[in-house]
């Protein structure tokens, strides 16, 4: 019977567990050859790329404002394009399982900074502009306020004018009636001063020429020629007053007068005024257009939104080319992000050392700051550098987020200050009291009643207002509203953090599906850094004897010096290997020449041949080591 073959281990951490956690059975089927299992791989890949699609769907299709019969379309051909991928292609599981560290990358960041960007808005932004429409509103109100104050003024000092004049109008209509009763009193003394009753004889005529005589003549001769049986006396005592005519015109002139010329009239005029500047519009026109614009602004950001929730969906698109992007440079670029000191790493470094060769592990000092251990949670130096990149790219989100924050409170200080010291109470006092007495019963008095007693007027008003109202309400965000801003941000800083394991995660599942390809770039990586290792001890091995040569003796720096010459120093002097720069330890290894001194790690030690190049330039290895060259060939 042969011997029986011996069952390799597990050449990376993924398998070994699944070999510890699963049966043998699903161990072997995922490992299996592409051209074996075929239709069980079919079935099995189209069912999960299926229900794979049908959660894509949900997640990115529906909250889109397609129409429902384009959202099941697209999801039946999401889910037949994945099932037929899943159940055939390996490369497509691939890219597809790449997605989700994808996620956690780049492009999940751009997807979640859409999410800060709302949460900024919603927050900080939303709130100064209530406070900045408060500000509005106090304004308009103070105006206002402004407009009912000056209204008043003006209402309380002309409200004596308005007042006389009213009392005018119904003081003219008095007058009129006066007037009236004036002529009809009047009427009977015009009829007995114009009447020619009694006359003897005709009343002559008036030659030409002559001037006409007045009403006092006139009525002296009427008298006289009504009194014939009485001429004597009459002629010589006549019963007519000597300034009767006189009176008499001035009487009837303003009798006639008053009854002609005299008229009172209240006339008001209502100017109309455009509401705003060059704009004549009414209350309910100006109200029915601010709801129809505001009305299509919404409308507006209701379709921006919708727009941006389709371009967000469509972000999946560039996460799965960025995922068949990776998974190609992987199999084509064997220096794309090799840099990881895997389990078959450890294999291969593992099985030289059986092979007495050149070994890598440990690394040196500076071989560290190149490579990434995938098992370990520290980050390492070249996932610093990248996030401390990533790091740089939240800044500003976080600036934003911050100067939003700074203007919110402000805005908010300084309307809480003029609210609180703002306040003014208006007080509005106002007497008048003008009085005309006209004493007497005659006409005169009567008349002089009706228009000069129109001005006897008195008003009192007493209007007590303040700004209260008008003062603006400013709202300050709480505690909630800051936590509810902050926290995508803090979830893009967190994505940051992740995104150094997310990477880590992209080698492992690359790996799975391409395990020859995987090997391959670990054996390149291995094969690179003996290369490297045998040029650095090159270099290094020439760098110390070039100079022991030049001065006879390898001179050290003063800290070594003094190390050596004050021994109470060496408890506080720290020394680093010559070559390495790595700090000493239990583990290093001194020069044997007491006068040397040089320090050496333990590695680097057994790099230089146990030979101090520093005190003895002109040994034999320094033409070079023919077995130390052929254990540094590369792994085959």
């Amino acid at each position: 019977m042969g011997r029986p073959k011996r069952q390799k281990l597990p050449n990376t951490t993924l398998k070994r567990a699944v070999l510890s956690l699963l049966p043998a059975c699903c161990a072997r089927f995922l490992w299996s050859q592409p051209n074996q299992l075929r239709l069980s791989k079919f079935f099995l890949g189209a069912g999960v790329g299926g229900f794979l699609a049908l959660g894509l769907s949900q997640l990115l299709l529906f909250p889109t404002s397609l129409d429902e019969g384009h959202k099941i379309k697209l999801m039946y051909g999401l889910a037949g394009v994945s099932a037929l991928g899943w159940g055939v292609s390996p490369h497509f599981r691939c890219a597809s399982l790449l997605v989700a560290p994808k996620f956690l990358g780049k492009e999940g960041r751009l997807y979640l900074l859409t999410y800060v960007l709302a949460a900024v808005y919603d927050g900080p932004i939303a709130n100064m502009r209530h406070n900045l429409d408060e500000a509005i509103r106090s304004v308009g109100c103070t105006v206002e306020l402004q407009i009912n104050h000056s209204r008043q003024i003006w209402k309380v000092s002309t409200a004596p004018l308005r007042a006389v004049l009213r009392d005018m109008v119904k003081g003219g209509r008095t007058l009129n009636a006066e007037t009236r009763n004036v002529s009809q009193a009047f009427a009977g003394l015009n009829e007995q001063v114009a009447s020619e009753a009694g006359y003897g004889v005709r009343r002559p005529r008036r030659a030409q020429g002559q001037r006409t005589p007045s009403t006092q003549q006139l009525y002296e001769q009427k008298t006289k020629l009504r009194c014939k049986l009485m001429h004597t006396w009459c002629r010589d005592k006549i019963p007519v007053e000597g300034n009767f005519g006189q009176t008499y015109d001035k009487v009837n002139g303003s009798v006639a007068g008053i009854s002609q010329d005299f008229s009172a009239q209240l006339v008001v005029q209502h100017e109309p005024q455009d509401t705003l500047m060059g704009v004549n519009v009414s209350r309910e026109r100006l109200t029915e257009e601010v709801t129809a614009h505001v009305r299509q602004q919404s409308v507006r950001l209701g379709q921006a939104i919708s727009v941006l929730r389709l371009l967000l969906s469509c972000t999946f698109l560039f996460i799965f080319i960025s995922a068949f992007s990776y998974m190609n440079h992987y199999n084509h670029d064997i220096r794309f992000d090799n840099l990881y000191v895997t389990t078959y790493f450890r294999q291969l470094d593992a099985r030289r050392w059986k092979q007495k060769k050149r070994t890598l592990l440990p690394l040196r000092r500076a071989e560290v700051s190149g490579v990434i251990f995938p098992c370990r949670l520290a980050m390492q130096p070249p996932e610093l550098k990248s996030l401390m990149l990533e790091l740089l790219e939240c800044v500003p989100p976080l600036l934003f987020l911050l100067l939003a924050w700074g203007l919110d409170h402000v805005l908010y200080t300084m309307f809480s200050v003029i609210r609180h010291h703002s306040f003014v109470q208006y007080s509005f006092h106002s007497s008048h009291h003008l009085e005309v007495r006209v004493g007497g019963r005659s006409l005169l008095a009567r008349l002089l009643r009706s228009t000069i007693g129109a001005l006897n007027t008195s008003s009192e008003m007493a209007l007590e207002s303040t700004n209260l109202a008008c003062l603006p309400q400013p709202q300050a965000m709480a505690q909630s509203d800051y936590l509810a801003s902050c926290l995508p941000l803090g979830a893009l800083v967190l994505l940051c953090l992740g995104q150094v394991y997310a990477h880590r995660l992209r080698r492992v599942i690359a790996a799975f599906y391409f395990p020859k390809r995987e090997k391959k770039r670990v054996l390149f990586l291995y094969n690179e850094l003996l290369h490297k290792r045998q040029a650095f001890i090159r270099l290094q091995r020439r760098r110390i004897t070039q100079h022991a040569r030049r001065h006879q003796a390898f001179e050290k720096p003063l800290l070594e010096r003094l190390y050596l010459w004050c021994p109470l120093l060496r408890r506080c002097l720290r020394r680093y290997c010559v070559l390495c720069g790595s700090p000493e330890s239990r583990a290093s290894q001194l020069c044997p020449t007491p006068t040397c001194g040089t320090i050496y790690c333990q590695p680097c030690w057994r790099d230089m041949g146990q030979v101090c190049f520093a005190c003895t330039p002109g040994h034999a290895s320094l033409s070079g080591d023919s077995s130390s060259e052929e254990q540094m060939t590369y792994t085959d």
